[in-house]
């Protein structure tokens, strides 16, 4: 297909004759793609999505022990946390919906939520400041209709709860049904990689990155990063940081972490990102110690 023979044959091959096996591969589309990660949670993450990933979780984990019966598979929350000098201070809404089944009362079901979803989940601290109107359980009042059957049409998942909560900017691909040769995914996940070690580093407190293509050319055309002044290094260097220590090549990304295997189904819920529960190898903190060395850091993170 047209497609495929920039993805294929790239255009450094094409009109460099490279002969480096990484510029074999082009980007299968232009676009940019972000990764993000900053040190509010143990997975890196915001603690916004933490949160909104931890509710669902619990409301599947209750109604696949029986615990809640009545529950059925549909659902989501959302999370709302208001940050004083940039770090978490208190819940200011949530919300939990979840499908049920038609005969249970409305009542019963939020006072269950609320106590055996929503107080397990959050920390005390942070829920003793949210106001009881702000806590919305199935504020429609009635899900009894759920899945395909209620919203048919979706294509690519919910880009947002896939990846950052809205708290990191988005490129706006998404990443279910895609090969890695789509760097929508396949960087995508580098990107998070590389983030995710710089804070693990102790090089910064919380970065964004941006990484771009050109559909057909193996090599970014751009990459930028924003601390948010977190950093312990200029920008520039940080920057020179993830150039030298991270191959953004499409046939690299998809080396290391060796995407070609059927990995993905089970990241189809609870987020790409931040899974304890999965050895997703994007999320591996396997470059922490060199990027220390070469940025002149302790393990601690002090110079």
């Amino acid at each position: 297909s047209d497609i495929a023979q920039g993805v294929d044959r790239a255009h450094e091959v094409r009109t460099g004759g490279s002969e480096d096996r990484y510029d074999l591969v082009g980007a299968g589309d232009q676009g940019m793609m972000i990764g993000f990660a900053c040190n509010e949670t143990d997975e890196y993450l915001p603690l916004t999505i933490s949160l909104a990933h931890r509710l669902t979780r619990r409301l599947a984990q209750l109604r696949k022990a029986g615990t809640l019966p009545y529950l059925r598979p549909d659902g989501k929350s959302q999370v709302t946390v208001e940050y004083e000098h940039g770090r978490p201070k208190r819940i200011a809404a949530l919300v939990v919906s979840t499908q049920h089944d038609p005969d249970v009362r409305i009542e019963q079901i939020r006072e269950d939520v609320e106590r055996l979803v929503v107080a397990p989940v959050c920390p005390p601290e942070l829920l003793e400041g949210l106001d009881r109107e702000r806590l919305y359980v199935n504020p429609t009042g009635r899900f009894v209709s759920g899945g395909p059957a209620s919203d048919a049409g979706l294509t690519g998942r919910k880009i947002i709860v896939d990846t950052y909560g809205g708290i990191a900017r988005h490129g706006g691909g998404a990443f279910s049904g895609k090969d890695p040769t789509k760097v929508d995914r396949s960087a995508a996940y580098a990107a998070r990689h590389a983030a995710k070690n710089i804070v693990a580093a102790g090089i910064a407190d919380r970065i964004e990155l941006q990484v771009s293509y050109a559909i057909g050319v193996a090599q970014p055309t751009s990459v930028g990063i924003e601390t948010f002044g977190t950093g312990r290094l200029p920008e520039s260097e940080i920057e020179r940081l993830i150039r030298d220590h991270f191959d953004l090549r499409p046939a690299a990304i998809i080396d290391r972490f060796d995407l070609r295997r059927p990995i993905y189904r089970a990241t189809a819920s609870y987020g790409h990102f931040g899974r304890p529960d999965l050895d997703l190898p994007w999320e591996r903190l396997d470059a922490v110690e060199e990027l220390q060395r070469a940025a002149g850091l302790s393990v601690n993170g002090s110079e």
